[in-house]
């Protein structure tokens, strides 16, 4: 299939190197043109702008969006919907919040152009393993762009959710079950930690053992066991968390449902707490993120 991609940063890039691998023709975009040229030498077909990118994809066209969360994604789809044609699709595939997809599906549909959203889980591992891709949409849609999904996801690992904005609820709640489950793995080493035995223990060891069979084992403790052997006891790092949205969506959304959702509500909230203490499970959650996702952590200072 022919697609054009629009943002080449950590999720973007690889999606595209996948879909290059299946050879699928991409035309890719990003507001800085070197990552622009850096896809071009895999096989994309660069355009360094909007326009540029409509006019090198046959109708009726699919445009994939991975921008970050807010008004940037308002811009870019604002000028698509004045150069896109009816019977095009954009899929917006960021860390978005529903709603935002009600209010956008409804601007396209103004313009005859078709809106899927897509929440993306796969982090910076994506291009070797796959992407996790939950759609929401018109099933139409949804069966359109298949061919895109089966080579961006594992197998069994794409979905269609429901209508406008399923996509990006499942997503959210995805996300917020990610961080509660950080937040346990962080609290259970930090007792370690603390406990008369934590300075003789090999967290990394630990780590790999509780993967062998274990109820708790995860592609999370996995993780853990490298970040551990390159730094036993996350010296290195500060227990600064940052939080990109979709935890305070979950939490929102639990208030307005009505629903108990506690155990991710304090992960919330710890990572709030993060930015101040140093405390030794928020380094945990540090060192997760920069293991599955590429997310920048904050240096100890020597």
């Amino acid at each position: 299939m022919q697609i054009g991609m629009i943002g080449l940063g950590r999720m973007g890039m690889n999606m595209c190197r996948r879909l290059l691998r299946g050879d699928h023709m991409v035309v890719a975009y990003n507001r800085t043109p070197t990552k622009t040229e850096e896809l071009a030498q895999d096989g994309a077909i660069p355009a360094y702008s909007l326009g540029e990118l409509v006019a090198k994809l046959e109708t009726p066209r699919v445009v994939w969006l991975m921008l970050p969360a807010g008004a940037t994604v308002d811009q870019h789809l604002e000028e698509l919907a004045q150069l896109l044609s009816p019977g095009d699709l954009v899929i917006e595939g960021g860390n978005t919040f529903y709603k935002d997809d009600l209010r956008r599906a409804a601007l396209m549909e103004s313009k005859k152009i078709h809106y899927l959203d897509a929440g993306v889980s796969g982090g910076i591992w994506g291009l070797q393993v796959g992407y996790c891709t939950m759609v929401g949409g018109e099933k139409s849609d949804f069966d359109r762009i298949e061919p895109l999904l089966a080579t961006l996801s594992p197998p069994e690992g794409y979905l269609y959710c429901g209508p406008h904005g399923a996509g990006h609820y499942v997503k959210m709640v995805h996300n917020g079950i990610e961080y509660a489950m950080m937040q346990a793995y962080g609290e259970g080493f930090a007792l370690l930690e603390a406990s008369p035995y934590g300075k003789e223990l090999d967290y990394s060891a630990v780590s790999h053992l509780w993967n062998q069979g274990s109820v708790i084992r995860s592609w999370l403790l996995e993780l853990l066991v490298p970040a551990f052997a390159k730094d036993p006891r996350l010296t290195e790092i500060t227990g600064h968390v940052d939080d990109s949205g979709e935890g305070r969506w979950t939490v929102q959304e639990a208030v307005e449902r009505g629903v108990a959702a506690p155990t991710i509500a304090i992960s919330l909230f710890q990572r709030f707490q993060s930015r101040n203490p140093n405390a030794f499970e928020n380094r945990v959650l540090a060192a997760l993120r920069r293991e599955f996702g590429g997310h920048a952590v904050v240096s100890a200072k020597k």
